[in-house]
């Protein structure tokens, strides 16, 4: 048996834990920069905030319907993530994070009685130790886990937020229920073509008379998602894999920017960050990429997206190589388009390998002092916090430089914001 486990409106509800004050009121969580709504309550939603909207547009509905807003705190969220990721593994070992608020558990090779009852342990655990709202769909298949979450968050109050697909009126009744474009899997461009054929919900897609045009047009995935609705595991938990095959430190600017050391300074911190991430997971990179984007509202030709690549002729994880070869990479890409005004920069590493696989290089190698250079860097880092020991080219105040005009406090990984209690 598999279970989806999935947090309730889950950016709200971090905010929520440490301001309970906010309980039963509607809010709602912006995008980097203040930009759109990505996250809501459910009073929010009733308000009638869409997700995704821009924040300018939904001004006057805000103050009308007394709506709060939060910037994303991104710092709290991955740390309440990791949390309720940890308490899920105390209940099987065989987990697949599937994204910030998702999991999949596998419970085979458990001696589970009682599903529901194992679910329901599950979302009091994790309601009690961290304080977030979970809904559990289980199943015998992933896609079918998936369905029965939704169902347990759809009639919250008769389900107790668990639903068990555990019997074959269970599925086809929740395979009846679910829309075909609600089904795990399913494209928006592969909507319209199943539509066309008269396949409105998850019952009709797993039609023998569709399996030969499932095939076609959808291929093994198309074929691997009807026998996961028809009951058949074939999709296993996917292994967590720690090193990443590429890192990338992207983000839009608060104003467009013209001017060259401004630039300069943001992407070498962007840079600098990815130097840091390769050392956290121990890993060096070979190609170095710059990109540069500017509003194509505000240029007459057709041309917004500048970018360049680099492949060194060693692995680095060193932040001076990295830094030195993007700012060289910038001076090319800058020049002849110093008028041009960029909304966004990012920097990207890949062609990663393992720092401990690193070939030597005998006429053009790194200098052998920027290794012990980077672990004083990161070892102060570490110790002091909030990256005090950064490049002289570095703004040493600030390390993203986007309005977050409602960031709330880094509750759990901030000594200096930490919650304070007053005791009478």
């Amino acid at each position: 048996m598999y279970a989806l486990v999935d947090c309730n409106n889950f950016y709200a509800s971090c905010e929520r834990v440490f301001q309970p004050k906010f309980n039963g009121q509607p809010i709602a969580i912006l995008s980097n920069n203040d930009g759109c709504v990505i996250s809501r309550s459910n009073e929010a939603k009733a308000a009638g905030v869409k997700m995704g909207v821009p924040a300018f547009q939904i001004k006057e509905l805000v103050q009308q319907k007394k709506v709060t807003l939060f910037s994303s705190n991104y710092a709290l969220y991955g740390n309440l993530s990791n949390r309720v990721m940890a308490i899920l593994e105390q209940f099987t070992p065989n987990v697949e994070i599937y994204s910030i608020d998702e999991a999949f558990l596998n419970f085979d090779g458990l001696n589970i009685l009682d599903y529901h009852d194992y679910g329901l342990q599950m979302k009091k655990r994790i309601h009690k130790w961290v304080g977030l709202p979970v809904c559990i769909g289980i199943a015998e298949t992933k896609a079918l886990s998936k369905i029965a979450n939704k169902i347990a968050k759809e009639f919250q109050d008769r389900t107790q937020g668990i639903y068990v697909i555990d019997s074959e009126e269970k599925r086809l009744k929740a395979l009846k229920w679910t829309k075909i474009e609600d089904v795990w899997g399913i494209g928006y461009r592969t909507i319209k073509k199943v539509k066309l054929r008269k396949i409105n919900t998850a019952l009709d897609f797993i039609q023998p008379q569709h399996e030969a045009w499932i095939k076609k047009e959808m291929g093994v995935i198309g074929l691997r998602l009807k026998c996961e609705l028809e009951g058949k595991s074939v999709l296993d938990l996917e292994p967590i894999s720690t090193q990443k095959k590429s890192i990338a430190t992207t983000r839009s600017f608060p104003k467009q920017i013209a001017d060259f050391d401004l630039l300069r300074e943001r992407v070498t911190t962007f840079a600098a960050v990815c130097a840091e991430k390769l050392r956290k997971q121990n890993s060096c990179c070979h190609t170095i990429i710059l990109m540069l984007v500017v509003d194509k509202h505000t240029v007459q030709t057709s041309k917004y997206y500048f970018n360049m690549a680099v492949t060194l002729p060693y692995a680095t994880h060193s932040t001076l190589t990295i830094t030195n070869t993007v700012v060289g990479m910038l001076k090319k890409l800058h020049q002849g388009n110093e008028s041009l005004k960029f909304k966004k920069a990012g920097v990207i590493v890949t062609e990663l390998i393992d720092e401990n696989k690193k070939q030597l290089q005998l006429f053009d190698e790194e200098n052998p002092k920027h290794l012990a250079l980077m672990k004083a860097m990161d070892k102060l880092n570490h110790k002091i916090g909030d990256t005090k020991v950064k490049l002289a080219s570095q703004n040493l105040k600030l390390t993203w430089n986007m309005n977050q005009n409602h960031l709330s406090p880094k509750y759990t990984t901030s000594y200096k914001e930490i919650l304070e209690i007053q005791c009478l």
